[in-house]
């Protein structure tokens, strides 16, 4: 028999007939409890042979294939093979602001002295482009104060890197030969390159700053070393498995670095909840009385279920992204689903057998003033006091906190999808290819970030034809009668035997104008063009193309999946709590929760309060897919507490409570783990809220405001009240005797 605790007080649970047999949930943690040290070695055999999995395929990963019309250029080019069309350009003005380049000596020696630097790489620079070239007018702004100097750079794919540096230097040494000129340069590599080192800057911020976060909220939780370390444990090994299993499954499902980010977050929340749920039940059944392999499989028989029931809710709802069709869902929900299923089967061997091995040692290495109060699990008096209040008033309390909730969500009504072009991603300063880009967009709007054409032969042949060269000089004078959507310099480079053909739209890369302008060109100009080419067909990507094929995709869709996602949650809960009633009312809860995070996300970001406060600019809109994505994430990481919760409550009304009491009792007795999770989840993503990308921080304070609305209001004063409300009635399908 294992030890009991010594200085765990006594506290009453919920009386009721115990279950008729085991069941499958607590017949494995009772072997894990039983073998304990089979089940260890056997978790660790398993994250050890998940992490060696990705050594076992070699290859590149699976790449993502765009949706739409952008999607079907990028194949298009792809299918060059070695080739493909990176076009760099470099802004050039007077450091003092004055002068016109037409009569500027100095500003047409430094174009001429580049042009010049850029020609001796041929076999690293190809079709350069410049005021000083042909149709020369075409490289000059409108006002004639700056030229524009563009170039190729050349293949293939194994001299990219070093044309690329070819080129970089030929631009630096052209600046310091020209002091007084500055030179700023943005393009497809400079972009990216920025891109992708704020991303990876922004996601070793959030990991270093979140894991010191997380400890410090479980000691704070726990109250002891030794109990706080199991979730971080569990944590980490279930993360460490899922990336590795993602390794090997990343050749044939697309998997990129932000939904890396998103996968860490969603294991160390699901794995420190279900520890959390675990042992919070465990110091109950420990504190009534029975030993701890006893209080073990207490704690399988109920917790264990609302674990498995709450994990496979999450899962099936992230399932729900990948009826959007969009490759990048593909990757995001294999890692969403095998990090929750991971920690599941985690919480069901080895968290029971390490607390077998631990006995009453999980409680050691307390912390001053925080384990002696933090070690007792008894009920919350605070929440306890809440829950009477509103269970006693429930159309008062429950009218007004929704008041509140519809309030917050009004601004939705108002939203824009928008993404970020790259020139509002990042805030100034941060990357001189952005500043550069935020420069150009002003003299040659679109220049950086132009739209890209394909043009290709349904029989392999080249296109670089007499009459796809008429067209090409037809684009021009469609660009000039385009009523200012269409801009110059267009140009035009072979790739392989397909084309790539560059067009400057108006607006600001993924705002209204640009769409316009991009309606402008696939439907008017390219038929009138390229259209009239017997034999060459064309596809329209880029960096306003993308995003908006992206968005259309996603918003088509987003009906099916938000209709699978609240079926299954009906289904899955109406099973589990025999109610029709109770997935009614946790629907409409999360609905309203979800609505009024996002409400505050309009607020913040689309209309621009808080700027200086969280340090980013306003671009007027929120990104296309934040909304989906976090409507499928919340509803699924929700119903964790939702259903930790309602079993809470479901034992004491079956255990002979009357409804209120059950209520007041559920919402008292959970209320500890529940907020201890929540601020670990909130903690974590307020960090993301100090990134530096405008979409980290959008998602950051939208989950963190949804996590903690559904915490507080949601669990503490709607929840109790709605139930109030129903009374015997929530309950009227229940069986005489529980089912955990």
């Amino acid at each position: 028999m294992l030890p009991e605790s010594k200085s765990a007080p006594r506290v009453s649970t919920p009386p009721g007939p115990a279950p008729a047999r085991a069941g499958v949930i607590a017949a494995v943690a009772g072997w894990s409890v039983r073998d304990r040290t089979l089940a260890i070695a056997g978790w660790l055999a398993l994250v050890l042979a998940a992490v060696l999995s990705s050594t076992l395929v070699s290859g590149d990963d699976a790449r993502a294939v765009d949706p739409g019309e952008a999607g079907r250029a990028q194949q298009m080019v792809d299918a060059q093979r070695s080739d493909n069309s990176v076009r760099e350009n470099v802004l050039i003005q007077p450091r003092d602001d004055t002068g016109r380049f037409s009569d500027d000596p100095k500003l047409r020696a430094a174009a001429k002295d580049l042009v010049t630097l850029l020609r001796r790489t041929p076999e690293a620079v190809r079709d350069i482009g410049s005021p000083l070239a042909a149709h020369g007018e075409r490289w000059l702004s409108r006002d004639g104060r700056s030229g524009l100097v563009t170039f190729e750079v050349a293949g293939p794919d194994e001299r990219f890197d070093d044309n690329y540096a070819a080129a970089i230097a030929a631009v630096e040494q052209a600046q310091r030969r020209h002091p007084g000129v500055r030179f700023s340069q943005a393009g497809d590599r400079s972009l990216s390159g920025a891109v992708d080192e704020g991303i990876k800057n922004d996601l070793g911020r959030a990991e270093t700053t979140s894991l010191p976060l997380t400890i410090v909220i479980l000691l704070a939780v726990f109250g002891s070393l030794i109990a706080a370390g199991i979730p971080l444990l569990l944590s980490a090994t279930v993360v460490a498995a899922t990336f590795g299993l993602l390794g090997f499954i990343g050749q044939w499902v697309p998997f990129n670095g932000a939904a890396s980010a998103i996968v860490l977050l969603i294991g160390m929340a699901v794995g420190t909840d279900y520890s959390l749920f675990y042992l919070r039940r465990v110091r109950e059944e420990r504190a009534a009385g029975h030993d701890v392999r006893e209080a073990l499989r207490r704690t399988a028989e109920t917790s264990g279920h609302a674990i498995v029931a709450s994990g496979l809710t999450v899962m099936l709802c992230l399932v729900g992204l990948l009826f959007t069709g969009v490759d990048v869902f593909k990757g995001l929900t294999a890692g969403t689903v095998l990090v929750v299923g991971l920690a599941v089967l985690g919480s069901l061997t080895v968290l029971p057998a390490l607390l077998a091995v631990l006995g009453h040692r999980v409680d050691w290495a307390r912390i001053p003033w925080l384990g002696r109060r933090r070690i007792a699990a008894g009920e919350s008096r605070v929440w306890g006091q809440v829950a009477r209040a509103v269970v006693a008033r429930p159309v008062l309390s429950g009218a007004a906190m929704s008041m509140v909730l519809l309030v917050l969500a009004l601004p939705v009504l108002g939203i824009r999808l928008q993404d970020a072009a790259v020139t509002a991603s990042l805030p100034p300063g941060i990357s001189p290819a952005v500043d550069a880009a935020t420069a150009m967009q002003r003299e040659f709007p679109g220049a950086a970030t132009a739209a890209r054409v394909v043009l290709a032969r349904g029989d392999g042949g080249s296109v670089d034809t007499q009459q796809v060269r008429a067209a090409i000089d037809g684009l021009h004078r469609q660009a000039a009668a385009s009523g200012g959507l269409l801009l110059e310099p267009i140009t035009a480079v072979p790739v392989g035997h397909a084309m790539v053909v560059r067009v400057p739209l108006a607006g600001a890369v993924t705002d209204p104008v640009a769409d316009r302008a991009l309606a402008m060109l696939r439907e008017r100009a390219l038929p009138a063009t390229f259209g009239q080419v017997t034999g060459v067909s064309y596809a329209v990507t880029g960096k306003t193309a993308t995003p908006h094929d992206f968005a259309v995709q996603v918003n088509d869709r987003t009906p099916i999946v938000v209709a699978f996602v609240l079926a299954l949650a009906f289904v899955l809960l109406a099973v589990m709590f025999r109610s029709w009633t109770i997935p009614l009312v946790s629907i409409l809860l999360n609905l309203l929760s979800i609505g009024a995070a996002c409400g505050v996300l309009v607020w913040v970001f689309q209309d621009g309060h808080l700027e200086s406060l969280l340090g980013f600019g306003s671009y007027g809109g929120v990104v296309s897919w934040l909304p989906l994505f976090m409507f499928v994430i919340l509803f699924g990481l929700s119903m964790d507490y939702h259903i930790f919760i309602l079993s809470r409550i479901k034992e004491r009304r079956l255990g002979g409570a009357s409804a209120r009491e059950a209520i007041v009792g559920g919402i008292a007795a959970s209320a500890g783990v529940v907020s201890g999770a929540a601020f670990i989840m909130i903690g974590v993503f307020t960090v993301f809220v100090t990134l530096s990308a405008i979409e980290y921080k959008m998602l950051g304070l939208g989950m963190a405001v949804a996590i903690l609305i559904d915490a507080t209001v949601v669990r503490g004063v709607l929840l109790p009240a709605a139930m109030a409300l129903l009374g015997e009635r929530t309950w009227r399908r229940q069986p005489a005797t529980p089912t955990p």
